[in-house]
């Protein structure tokens, strides 16, 4: 069975419900808080793994007690955890404030995913790799050292580019980026208005990667590149919370193309994936399991 190999981050995931984001200086009361496994390192992986894959997670978490969560958490999820090590103090935590609707902000301190390093990774880790999956909550020269060993082994190189920043110095490794259009904006230098702004984007990407693809949300996604260009319509859902619904989409389109199903029908898996992380609170309670996506697909 091919393996997807996932370099990147896991959080522990700190959510309140608010009547609406504050602004400057203001204090709001919110709801309760809930606790939840993710990082989109771990989030992508879980959605993957829940799908049927074969997945192998390499992260860095704290000698606290979150980060024995995040540990078990994979390990429930049936994910090689050989590489998830603690080290340091402190884990990674994200704060994130949902809005009506199931819009959020997320606040991220990174702790022990800094702490993952370029050394670490070691080229038998990489080992019946079909795809390596990567993401920026971790240093920027560890995702290039990833995609490197990716290339060593003949992988399928994606890459996440969230949160967004400088990308030019390793585009040359990555064969698949994904960002959302917030991200696509600042890669390109401009946050797209339309669906078609937003495939614009996707065609300049992919002057530089060979396959580019933006989502959008509740309007879809575009793509460009070597597998052609266009749009496609998300699954209509009623949203209540998009935590993580983007590393759904990121971590079913991943699968979909490890177990080797043509490019548009990933496209369709992460979006029916992304869909139904919407209609769950919190991020990795959210990701659905494969009979769920099947049926949402039709293929059941």
């Amino acid at each position: 069975m091919a393996v997807l190999v996932v370099v990147g981050s896991l959080n522990v995931d700190l959510a309140v419900e608010v009547e609406r984001f504050p602004r400057p200086g203001e204090t709001l009361l919110a709801s309760d808080y809930t606790l939840h496994l993710g990082g989109k390192g771990g989030n992508q992986a879980v959605a993957a793994a829940r799908l049927g894959g074969k997945v192998r997670m390499i992260a860095r978490v704290g000698e606290d007690h979150f980060g024995w969560q995040l540990r078990q958490g994979l390990l429930h999820e049936g994910i090689d955890v050989d590489e998830v090590r603690a080290v340091g103090p402190v884990s990674g935590v994200a704060w994130i404030q949902i809005a009506p609707g199931g819009e959020n902000t997320v606040t991220v301190a990174p702790g022990a995913n800094r702490s993952l390093r370029p050394e670490d990774l070691s080229p038998e880790l990489f080992d019946g790799a079909r795809a390596v999956l990567a993401q920026l909550e971790i240093p920027l020269g560890t995702v290039e050292q990833a995609l490197r060993r990716a290339r060593e082994v003949g992988a399928l190189r994606i890459l996440n580019a969230a949160p967004a920043t400088s990308l030019d110095r390793i585009l040359d490794e990555v064969d698949l980026l994904v960002v959302n259009e917030h991200e696509a904006g600042i890669l390109a230098g401009r946050e797209p208005q339309t669906s078609e702004e937003a495939l614009a984007i996707a065609s300049s990407l992919a002057r530089k990667v060979p396959q580019a693809v933006v989502t959008l949300g509740a309007q879809g996604l575009v793509f460009a590149g070597r597998e052609g260009e266009g749009m496609m319509a998300a699954f209509p859902v009623e949203a209540i919370d998009t935590t993580a619904s983007g590393d759904a989409f990121v971590g079913a389109l991943a699968e979909a193309l490890v177990e080797g199903r043509p490019f548009r029908e990933a496209l369709r898996w992460g979006a029916a994936a992304g869909a139904l992380a919407a209609t769950r609170r919190g991020a990795q309670p959210s990701l659905p399991r494969r009979e769920a996506l099947l049926d949402l697909l039709g293929q059941l």
